[in-house]
């Protein structure tokens, strides 16, 4: 039967339900309150550079091959992947810098140079890491989180004590080195988590890092909204941009229609992309599954303080990505989670696509995005903002010996206030929740409201969790059980 289905919101796992449900024959409309799609994953364009507003880093290729080829298409039909060499570079406090390269052998050399027979403990690391990967991301993710029977098989069994040992219990129980803990403590960051907060069977996040590689769309990430989106016009769904969702009306328990500048559009099924919590406050209070009280007593992913800056050279010393982790991560993590603040001396990321891209900047210019990982919630001011900025970039001119002040053309930043203004995100938060034992599968929001009926919720405060993969994911569980549900 043909159901009219409204979508809040057009970032990743949006409009992978969208094609999901249009393929299954379903008038499918998307509406997105900001002017382009892509929620978190937006562009910006300016003086002839690019940048990628939101996400930067397209890693697991495999999750997106799998997303594509549900369709009978892959990626390539959509946008040219290059696999990044290195991968990513880290400096730390003392100007060292560790190389991350293309290929497993490449990272052991480096492993070994830095902690001789490190090399050795890390195959049999990254070993563990891949039959984690294997269970998770090739099965475990793809469940919609309504039991915990879904956590149960053999193999999750054999796995058992990982999940109550933590990732940097794990690491540090092997590598004493520093500099190579920071290393494989880092990818869990896309989790949203601190490493000793972490179950340990999420090491299957170094495989994706070290064995599956990084890699780059050219043109940046939105060339992959821009692929989803053709996906999912040529199946027929329909895009309203400057559509923001004001309220989703009732009746009775169920969801009928939903409010868009005062025009009421009647809908057979509401699924929202949009942050969880805004999205409920579309609601009558006594219809909300989840009062301010359990988000209040969540564990969430940071936010982030973002700039994107046009420089009138090209640097020295950096690489596609770039990691500065010269100052103490525990203090910064403390900042983030357990006393949320303004960290003193933040650990930082740089991202300067121009350096593989050229079209990313105009000729003999460059490129940079940088972040700094934020507690959400916190004060956003425009002070505190240059205030941040002057301290990273006194440090990356010092340890990538060069200077870049005198050579910005021009710097916007992005930070809690236009998380809340821009994407209704809850707290600012630019990530979601945070995927901790107690925040995993079937205790994560539902991908189904239990109060009202009709109404269906994806994206990352549900499951599989944060992230551009477990995005498109979470798009193919909403439709799934979606399909699935008997009206």
């Amino acid at each position: 039967m043909k159901r009219k289905v409204s979508i809040i919101g057009s970032g990743f796992a949006s409009l992978a339900a969208s094609c999901y449900l249009a393929k299954e024959g379903n008038d499918v409309h998307i509406y997105e309150k900001n002017s382009e799609v892509g929620g978190r994953a937006r562009q910006l364009k300016r003086e002839g550079f690019t940048f990628d507003i939101g996400p930067t880093w397209y890693w697991m290729p495999d999750v997106f091959e799998r997303f594509f080829a549900d369709f009978n298409k892959t990626p390539e039909d959509y946008y040219h992947l290059e696999k990044l060499n290195p991968a990513y570079q880290v400096y730390f406090e003392d100007g060292e810098k560790i190389t991350i390269g293309d290929t497993l052998e490449k990272i052991y050399h480096a492993f070994e140079a830095e902690e001789p027979g490190s090399s050795k403990k890390l195959k049999k690391f990254i070993g563990q890491a891949e039959e984690n990967y294997n269970i998770a991301i090739k099965d475990m993710v793809y469940r919609p989180g309504v039991s915990p029977l879904e956590l149960i098989s053999i193999e999750t069994a054999k796995k058992l004590g990982q999940f109550f040992s933590t990732i940097s219990r794990e690491v540090q129980k092997e590598f004493e080195n520093v500099k190579l803990v920071q290393i494989l403590e880092f990818p869990v960051l896309f989790l949203g988590a601190k490493a000793s907060n972490t179950p340990a069977f999420y090491s299957f996040m170094n495989y994706a890092d070290f064995a599956l590689g990084t890699w780059h769309p050219k043109g940046g990430m939105y060339e992959v909204i821009k692929g989803i989106k053709e996906l999912a016009e040529s199946l027929g769904v329909q895009i309203h941009t400057n559509s923001p969702v004001n309220k989703i009306n009732l009746n009775g328990d169920t969801a009928t229609s939903i409010m868009i500048n005062g025009e009421h559009i009647k809908s057979d099924i509401i699924l929202s992309g949009a942050d969880y919590h805004h999205t409920e406050s579309l609601l009558p209070e006594h219809k909300r599954q989840y009062p301010e009280k359990y988000w209040e007593k969540k564990t969430f992913a940071p936010s982030s303080l973002l700039f994107y800056i046009g420089f009138d050279k090209k640097l020295q010393n950096v690489s596609h990505h770039t990691l500065f982790f010269d100052t103490d991560f525990k203090k910064h993590a403390d900042a983030i989670y357990d006393n949320p603040r303004w960290p003193e001396n933040p650990l930082f990321y740089a991202s300067f696509p121009s350096v593989t891209d050229a079209g990313c900047a105009p000729e003999g210019k460059e490129c940079g995005i940088f972040l700094i990982p934020l507690a959400p919630g916190i004060e956003d001011t425009p002070e505190l903002r240059e205030e941040f900025f002057q301290k990273i970039i006194k440090r990356f001119e010092k340890l990538t010996k060069q200077e870049v002040k005198n050579n910005i053309i021009f710097k916007e930043s992005f930070c809690i206030n236009d998380f809340k203004s821009e994407y209704n995100s809850y707290k600012g938060n630019a990530y979601g929740l945070a995927n901790t034992l107690f925040q995993t599968a079937f205790l994560r929001p539902k991908l189904k409201s239990k109060k009202v009926h009709h109404l269906f919720f994806t994206g990352q405060l549900t499951v599989p969790g944060p992230g551009v993969p477990p995005s498109l994911i979470s798009g193919k569980l909403a439709a799934e059980l979606i399909q699935n549900s008997k009206f």
